[in-house]
């Protein structure tokens, strides 16, 4: 089927059918337009998630800026179907497509996935599908687009290993545009001497230009080429099948971050999504080491813009957009070492025209106690901060220097500033967790809710959210264990047991989600099988609550043969090789062995703390 015949059988027959229609129909305000023709190459970026989630990923439009910022390239965006626009997809015969020039996946050069959360693992799997494309990457001829995938997920490339040809890892902005121009190269040159085979032979043809991209570019991983040897059911190793292919892979890094150009005319959506504003990275990297936090681990170095950069970008952004509120991204954005600066200016720039400054991301450190006061509250009702856990010796063996005198003061001076709503972030599960550190959960977020009456003639509204600790690869932690399901419904029953303000909210995340993610972030290759059967059986969209049905994945677990009970429960040896081993990061193995090895002595100390 033609393109200009797709789209129109679409639009008449299919788009006013189905929900929410406009996130299928493309044509968004800076939508960029080219004539695919006149292009050397053509790359459709690919979030697995729904169009309000991924849209809004301040990351996917700096890669979609980026590409299509050059001459030669036309970059396109591809979002997950709802399951009743994939329904009549399917009954209509029609592949899936971009939403620039309803393109169908299969006819791309290179379809690059952005894996931002692991259960979203299944709708990648959906796209290919819908799209045309073999599920499986040995599958595949040289005439098929290259899959690709990088983002945070990617950390542990092995559950997807099955799907994907070659992971790009580091910074997407250095690595992408390389991966591209070095596949298109490589499919010129074989074009010149004879063409794009079919079958087997292009199967071959496909494995050895694959062979030739990871020769020439150190950060991509390419699956095909290193088998897993396992022993007594356990990972051991995983072994080169091709001597040129390296044994670790180097992540890209810019260490420029000034030199990244910010997206300054993001696409405009023509529905609501989660993040309708202008978002500005300001900073990469983050300058503590929490050995919880994967991020802190894997987007290292610290590396800042300039106050000028961030300040012109917001600025001609704005012009771009009509946006409303601009929203400056770090992992812990008071860290930036120009805050105060940055905010004086944008205020001063934006404040006349209506604009909010918004900072998702705040330390509690002691800058936070006038935070409030620099920031202002021309329209913000609520604050958001991390403190992670309640108590010092907690906080000293996870190392996140908080200090609670800065928070109940930063919070203080919140509502002094007419500041409504505390939302605070907890995890439970934590390595050596007592019950006095639930204890000082709640009433923490009490203290706080009696501080907003003091100040306020009234009791704020104080939300403790708190998360399940999942011990993630490439942190001090992924040596642990996972809490059981048992310890984590008694300790979210304890946490409501406790509550006894009603300004309160205690609210724990999903127990049967957390478990999930634990598995698909910490298996090995063998998972693959898993997700595949569970996405054969229905599995869609599974961190929407409403689609998500966790016995059907531990069934597909138990039909893969996987334990994932040892996989979760059991711990490691710091002896034992990982099957993310071969994905480096900064500072490496090393440090992050040091990192335990302190953690497990203070725990030890800690065991006796009343």
């Amino acid at each position: 089927m033609q393109q200009e015949s797709l789209k129109e059988y679409l639009l008449s027959h299919v788009i006013p059918r189905v929900q929410m229609p406009a996130q299928y129909l493309g044509g968004e305000w800076n939508m960029v337009r080219k004539d695919p023709a006149a292009m050397r190459g053509r790359l459709c970026l690919a979030f697995p998630d729904a169009y309000e989630i991924g849209t809004s990923h301040h990351g996917f439009q700096v890669l979609y800026s980026l590409m299509n910022a050059r001459d030669d390239w036309y970059c396109e965006r591809v979002f997950a179907p709802w399951m009743d626009m994939e329904q009549a997809m399917r009954q209509a015969g029609l592949p899936w497509y971009s939403l620039e020039t309803f393109t169908p996946l299969a006819d791309f050069d290179v379809v690059g996935f952005s894996l931002q959360y692991e259960l979203s693992y299944v709708n990648m799997l959906t796209m290919l599908d819908l799209g045309g494309i073999p599920l499986d990457a040995d599958q595949r001829t040289a005439a098929h687009p290259l899959i690709l995938a990088g983002g945070p997920s990617a950390q542990n490339p092995e559950p997807l290993a099955p799907f994907v040809d070659a992971f790009v890892l580091g910074d997407g902005e250095v690595g992408l545009p390389e991966v591209c121009d070095a596949w298109r190269d490589l499919l010129d040159d074989v074009a010149s001497i004879g063409g794009l085979a079919d079958g087997q032979a292009g199967r071959q043809q496909r494995e050895q230009l694959l062979a030739e991209l990871v020769v020439r570019l150190p950060y991509v991983y390419v699956p095909r080429f290193y088998e897993p040897e396992y022993r007594d059911g356990l990972f051991l190793n995983l072994n080169r099948l091709r001597s040129e292919v390296p044994e670790a892979i180097e992540p890209a890094l810019s260490r420029d971050l000034d030199a990244i150009p910010l997206p300054t005319r993001p696409i405009v959506p023509f529905v609501q999504t989660v993040h309708d504003r202008i978002s500005i990275e300001i900073m990469r990297g983050c300058p503590w080491q929490c050995r919880f936090c994967q991020s802190t681990v894997i987007k290292r170095p610290v590396r800042v813009r300039s106050v000028s950069t961030i300040v012109d970008a917001a600025l001609e952004t704005y012009r771009n957009t009509g946006f409303n509120e601009i929203s400056l991204l770090a992992l812990s954005s008071s860290d930036y070492p120009h805050f105060e600066e940055l905010v004086v200016e944008l205020r001063r720039i934006f404040n006349p025209l209506g604009v909010n400054i918004s900072v998702p991301s705040l330390r509690v450190n002691e800058q936070l106690r006038t935070l409030a006061e620099l920031i202002g509250n021309d329209r913000r009702a609520g604050l958001t901060l991390a403190p992670e856990v309640a108590r010092d010796d907690m906080r000293e063996q996870i190392r996140k220097k908080v200090k609670n005198d800065d928070l109940v003061e930063g919070c203080r001076n919140a509502f002094r500033q007419h500041y409504q709503r505390v939302k605070l972030y907890f995890m439970c599960g934590l390595p050596g967790e007592r019950p006095v550190d639930l204890d000082g959960i709640v009433e923490m977020a009490e203290t706080i809710s009696r501080i907003g009456r003091e100040e306020r003639g009234r009791p704020a509204q104080v939300t403790a959210s708190v998360s399940n600790f999942i011990p993630k690869a490439h942190t001090p932690y992924q040596w642990n264990a996972m809490q059981r399901r048992e310890y984590f419904r008694w300790a979210h029953d304890y946490l409501r047991g406790l509550r006894q303000l009603r300004s309160v909210t205690v609210k724990c995340h999903d127990i049967e989600t957390s478990l999930l993610e634990g598995v698909l972030s910490r298996g090995d290759r063998r998972v693959g099988q898993a997700i595949r059967l569970a996405w054969q059986r229905g599995a869609r969209l599974d961190s929407w609550r409403e689609h998500f049905q966790p016995q059907r994945w531990w069934t597909a677990l138990d039909d893969a043969g996987i334990d994932h009970q040892r996989l979760l429960h059991e711990p490691y040896s710091l002896h034992d090789r990982l099957p993310w081993d071969h994905v480096h990061v900064k500072y490496g193995r090393n440090f992050l062995e040091k990192e335990q090895t302190r953690s497990v002595v203070q725990l030890e100390s800690m065991a006796g703390a009343p």
